[in-house]
């Protein structure tokens, strides 16, 4: 009995002191900086750090803003990240927040900014400064109003009238985006809003105006004694933004395009082959760490590698096989691209559908572009003439004997899937076929040479 006393005490007393120490201990703030383009990256920073903030129980989120903008899709990611978040998240303005800056701060629970700093200016605009046929600028004025509404509102009556108080007026916010929008007193029809710090605090677009991040919290969040911590970005966080730009994807798909065509160009492996592997696995890898691709949707690409394989090198002609190894191929490469399960697009947009594909086709129809002409020009002219060999082999050793052989017949030794090994006079010699996929033991007959090559076409 006094043992069992005793363990009782014993676990009240540790119960005590953990609760002391609780209580005692500071609270987190957790700082995000957001000083760059919005891309990939400062999304993976955001996402990152907002998963950091609830393992550390963290009573805030403070986001430090410093941008011009960037895309509107990653904009969107994160603006609708910090509208679901469980941990308040406030933002202070540093000196700009533009066109997707805005509109993420908009979805901040408060907004505060330095004298001097800036908000708006949210027009969707291309790679130029040009802006955008209306259907883009229709669907950011939607989505800025509906975040600015998402702050709430409250309900006034007076003289028997119901009034909506907007905390932040949905109009301004789409007057940040549409030129054609009127706030009387504020704006007229001719320009696109952006407000400075002080005109953003009058029209309820800014909650307070100061100089520092820890003004911010002990003024305005209202903590004295505080312990802040800041996300530390990783060498991950920015390679994976950097391999998944929508360029930069395009960009990987060309080379795999590239590198498969260039690999059936030539004999043996290489490195068309060793190029058109990396790029698929710098394309996939970032999307399966970050949830994205799938290990069936990765197959599914390779079995379309398989497929077009098979058309090429086994199965003569182009049919089934070959086209289904296309739709393979893009529909491995899209879905990796979209948040589906499996089958199930319910949670995949119109948009990141639409844009999903576009990447894609972009990829391969540039891939296709590129090659053939890079095949018209590697070793003739142009840039790449220097890696080529251009050595005249008409004055090679070999070059009587081959000439010789032009109009003899002889039989393809080996499978000529464009090239292989055909047999004249007795002899073996590296032979390019002319006419399509031949058979081995078919009857052929050189009709030139070329590059200590002899090139064929099949007997009928």
């Amino acid at each position: 009995m006094k043992t069992l006393n005793k363990c009782l005490t014993l676990i009240l007393l540790l119960t005590t002191i953990t609760l002391s120490l609780s209580a005692t201990r500071r609270p987190i703030i957790y700082k995000i900086d957001i000083k760059k383009e919005i891309n990939k990256t400062t999304w993976f920073y955001l996402k990152g750090g907002l998963l950091e903030a609830n393992k550390l129980h963290a009573k805030a989120v403070l986001i430090d803003m410093n941008t011009y903008g960037g895309l509107l899709e990653t904009a969107d990611s994160m603006r609708t990240a910090i509208l679901y978040s469980q941990i308040p998240v406030y933002v202070f303005i540093d000196n700009n927040a533009a066109s997707a800056g805005a509109l993420i701060s908009i979805a901040c629970k408060k907004i505060y900014m330095r004298k001097g700093a800036n908000i708006g200016a949210a027009t969707v605009v291309d790679q130029t400064g040009a802006a955008l046929p209306d259907k883009y600028q229709s669907y950011m004025r939607s989505m800025i109003r509906s975040t600015a509404e998402a702050q709430g509102s409250d309900t006034i009556i007076q003289k028997g009238d119901t009034i909506i108080s907007w905390k932040r007026n949905p109009s301004i916010a789409e007057a940040m985006v549409d030129q054609r929008i009127v706030i009387p007193g504020l704006i007229d029809s001719t320009k696109v809003l952006t407000f400075t710090a002080s005109e953003a605090q009058k029209w309820g677009y800014c909650d307070g105006i100061a100089e520092s991040v820890n003004e911010v919290i002990t003024k305005y969040i209202g903590y004295n004694d505080y312990e802040l911590k800041s996300y530390e970005p990783t060498w991950t966080d920015n390679l994976k933004g950097f391999l998944m730009n929508p360029a930069m994807q395009a960009l990987l798909i060309i080379i795999i395009i590239g590198g498969i065509y260039f690999e059936l160009q030539t004999p043996g492996i290489g490195f068309p082959s060793a190029a058109s592997i990396l790029s698929a696995i710098l394309y996939f890898a970032p999307l399966y760490l970050d949830g994205l691709a799938a290990n069936w949707e990765i197959l599914v690409f390779i079995l379309g590698l398989f497929l077009i394989a098979a058309e090429i090198f086994i199965i003569p002609g182009f049919g089934v096989a070959g086209i289904s190894g296309i739709i393979c191929v893009i529909g491995g490469l899209t879905m990796s691209l979209l948040d589906n399960d499996f089958f199930n697009f319910d949670a995949v947009s119109g948009k990141d559908f639409g844009e999903a594909t576009l990447t894609v086709l972009i990829g391969i129809i540039l891939g296709f572009a590129l090659t053939l002409w890079l095949s018209n020009r590697i070793g003739h002219r142009g840039m790449f003439r220097r890696i080529a060999l251009n050595t005249d082999l008409q004055e090679s050793v070999s070059t009587p004997v081959l000439t010789n052989l032009v109009g003899c017949t002889g039989t393809a030794a080996s499978v000529l899937r464009l090239s292989g090994k055909v047999m004249i006079n007795g002899e073996i010699y590296d032979g390019v076929s002319e006419s399509g996929f031949i058979e081995k033991g078919t009857a052929v007959k050189v009709v030139r040479f070329e590059n200590a090559q002899v090139y064929v076409v099949a007997i009928e």
